[in-house]
């Protein structure tokens, strides 16, 4: 590697500079504020685990995304977390064992092995919560309430929400008799909407004349609220647990509505998103200007399973880099004040003062002259009268301390 190129990051990992990571932590803290106040406990969990617990009950989709390394100490194999769900789910089943729900709150940094899209960085903060120990479809709106909270909060642009339901998939491919490897391929189609290939999949494999219009008919099941009403007609003779999916959707839908009467809904009863692991509904976030969802999230009642406490779950998660990239230009934040260096106890306590009153006070240092632009000040601390006050630079570019 030549000397040039040693400052080079790998693609799709980045740093964030002072003016991106300042925004970026205000807007987390807000964030992990509105949490505590919803009831939501925040943890941290470790960067890596052993891979038998990090990568258990999310499928095979996050095996992919995770960077594996062998711990030193035991020659275990260890991953580099790629999602924090699976963290939150081991602390509910060992750590918290707590019997009622239980709800908890993160931010941290996930590493993926590959970009989830093309342009997005592989090195997201991830943030969300996760409501443990409720079956009921309150807990479901209360998540998705708080995700839409979380977008109010970032002052995103207007948004739009998709709703769907793995259950109406997977009640279909059970009334079918879909092997395993039929159902994967049928979810793979469905995935990309490949709709001639659906049809001719569905031809070579559903003799069932009626339940081959149903698979058929899926993806066009998508778009505003009428998508009930068509799918009510068609899925009429479906089983009980098919209509049970529908009226899960339709009855959090109504009340995520009355609530937030200006967010826009789509509806996708193909919508197949985390369908290795969710278990209902699954819902993201959409805003404009951007063709990935902002958030993501559902429910996914078995997780806890493979760490021997199975409890109901559900929660969302988002990308914060993502999420303050989106946001509205701020007004610009008010610059600091530079003092000089000074050996006078005086000073120091005036430096402290003006700190403990929430101002930004950058310090001189022997012999250092000021650049304004850097250390961002655009007021100094001067000593007028045997009082030290503060008083804005007479110019602009005015730069070495007097």
């Amino acid at each position: 590697m030549s000397y040039a190129d040693r400052w080079l990051l790998p693609d799709g990992v980045e740093e964030i500079l002072p003016a991106e990571a300042e925004r970026i932590e205000q807007l987390r803290r807000r964030l992990l504020n509105l949490y505590h106040r919803w009831g939501y406990d925040l943890v941290i969990p470790p960067m890596v685990e052993f891979t038998e617990s990090l990568l258990i009950g999310l499928g095979r989709d996050i095996d992919l995304l995770t960077f594996k390394v062998t711990d030193q100490l035991t020659g275990r194999s260890m991953g580099i977390r790629a999602d924090i769900t699976p963290q939150t789910a081991r602390m509910d089943a060992h750590s918290l064992k707590r019997r009622g729900p239980n709800r908890l709150c993160y931010a941290g940094h996930v590493l993926h092995t590959l970009p989830r899209s093309p342009l997005a960085t592989r090195t997201p903060i991830q943030v969300g919560v996760e409501l443990y120990g409720e079956a009921g479809l309150d807990a479901d709106i209360e998540v998705i309430s708080l995700l839409l909270e979380t977008l109010g909060v970032a002052e995103l642009p207007h948004l739009h929400l998709e709703l769907g339901h793995v259950g109406i998939y997977r009640a279909l491919a059970e009334q079918a008799g879909l092997a395993a490897g039929q159902e994967e391929t049928l979810f793979e189609l469905l995935q990309r909407k490949a709709t001639t290939e659906i049809a001719a999949w569905v031809n070579d494999n559903v003799s069932d004349g009626e339940l081959a219009a149903l698979f058929l008919a899926l993806p066009a099941l998508a778009g505003d609220s009428t998508v009930f009403e068509r799918a009510q007609q068609l899925f009429a003779a479906g089983s009980a647990e098919l209509q049970a999916a529908l009226d899960e959707l339709s009855g959090v839908a109504d009340a995520v509505q009355r609530r937030y009467p200006g967010v826009d809904f789509y509806f996708d009863l193909s919508e197949l998103r985390g369908y290795h692991y969710h278990t209902g509904l699954v819902f993201a976030a959409y805003a404009p200007g951007l063709g990935n969802a902002i958030a993501t999230g559902g429910r996914y009642d078995h997780i806890g399973e493979v760490f021997g406490r199975g409890r109901p779950a559900t929660g969302f998660a988002a990308d914060l880099i993502a999420l303050n990239r989106l946001r509205a230009p701020e007004a610009a934040e008010r610059a600091g004040i530079y003092a000089e260096a000074s050996d006078d106890a005086g000073q120091w306590r005036a430096i402290q003062q003006l700190r403990d009153s929430g101002e930004r006070v950058v310090c001189g240092l022997s012999g250092q002259a000021l650049q304004c632009d850097e250390s961002k000040c655009d007021r100094h601390l001067v000593l007028e009268g045997g009082e030290y006050v503060v008083r804005p630079f007479a110019d602009p570019d005015e730069a070495e301390p007097r």
